[in-house]
């Protein structure tokens, strides 16, 4: 589903990834791991044409993507949940919803009414604007919002950052469900003892870097991991 090789990535003259690879299986849950700083946002920002990339491949769905502009990509069939959610503050929930509508041959999946059935509670304030809900729902709004351009692959960076463990929980059991449905998605997250029970490879970025790539079990017998790469 997407193949990244070789990706290299700066700011200015400020090189910030150097030769990042890392490849996505149909229906598999693959995550980001890293402290903050480290390069996760940065390599989903080259994925999604919003960096441009140094040098490395990109192929999303047997496509080379690498140079094309951002909005193209996303027509391919990647959906972002992005960083600090970034609802539109001056809309509904309905109205966010429906700014990203998109049928796509062959993916019709998602409606207001299946978002709503994944998320019931953005039903009961589909008419209140985005600022008026918690952060749990704002989420879940993005979520939804994502899904409404029915994508092949589905990338949320901070997945659950800054919600309670409970609202959490929500989120994580949203994302197995879609798995069950066969999609691809990449997440970038802090929580990796709930990621290990969803995700099927993890890939650690440390200055710019993989450093490490292996299964959940793998992550779970090795606590140096962690000690070396996520811990603060």
């Amino acid at each position: 589903m997407l193949s990244v090789s070789g990706l290299q990535a700066s700011y200015g003259a400020a090189q910030v990834l150097f030769d990042v690879s890392i490849d996505v299986e149909e229906g598999q849950v693959v995550t980001l791991l890293g402290r903050n700083g480290m390069g996760k946002t940065t390599t989903v920002k080259a994925i999604l044409g919003l960096l441009p990339p140094r040098a490395g491949t990109i192929v999303f769905d047997g496509k080379q993507v690498a140079g094309l502009p951002s909005y193209q990509i996303a027509k391919l069939g990647i959906g972002l949940v992005p960083e600090g959610r970034q609802c539109f503050p001056t809309l509904t929930v309905a109205e966010n919803l429906v700014a990203t509508a998109a049928k796509r041959e062959r993916r019709n999946r998602w409606t207001l009414q299946s978002v709503y059935q994944l998320f019931p509670r953005l039903e009961e304030r589909q008419n209140n604007l985005s600022t008026r809900l918690s952060g749990g729902e704002q989420q879940m709004l993005a979520i939804g919002r994502a899904l409404m351009t029915n994508p092949k692959l589905l990338i949320l960076d901070e997945a659950t950052e800054g919600l309670a463990p409970l609202v959490r929980g929500e989120i994580w059991d949203c994302l197995r469900q879609l798995k069950s449905e066969g999609y691809a998605i990449v997440v970038i997250d802090k929580h990796v003892d709930a990621l290990t029970s969803l995700a099927d490879r993890h890939f650690v970025v440390e200055k710019g870097r993989i450093v490490w790539t292996g299964s959940s079990s793998e992550l779970r017998s090795d606590p140096t991991v962690k000690d070396r790469f996520l811990h603060v």
